[in-house]
């Protein structure tokens, strides 16, 4: 199970930038370590972020092996009203992942 974690102001103003900040909580393996008895530790990473606002699709990524473990990442968003953001995320393993907080706007 992936963990993640998003962070919102407490309050938005209607038409000004904000800054949604997401954690998720996931090893990024490279598919290059070795464990102690020299057996190559298989690849796991994050491949996909979503981020959704009212649903309406406002940011997504697609990650990679360049990433560091414990993904975070942070972009600036635009709204028009309230709404629940919500994140989701998939692993190359198949494993998925949400998140969500209400979106408080004046």
């Amino acid at each position: 199970m992936m963990l993640g974690r998003v962070q919102v102001p407490t309050t938005v103003r209607k038409g000004e930038p904000f800054e949604v900040r997401i954690l998720v909580q996931h090893p990024m393996e490279t598919g290059y370590r070795r464990d102690l008895n020299g057996q190559a530790i298989p690849m796991n990473v994050v491949d996909k972020l979503a981020c959704r606002i009212g649903g309406r699709e406002v940011f997504s990524a697609e990650l990679g092996s360049g990433m560091a473990a414990n993904p975070y990442i942070a972009f600036y968003v635009v709204v028009d009203g309230p709404g629940t953001v919500e994140v989701e995320w998939s692993d190359d393993r198949g494993e998925r992942g949400t998140v969500s907080t209400p979106l408080n706007v004046t």
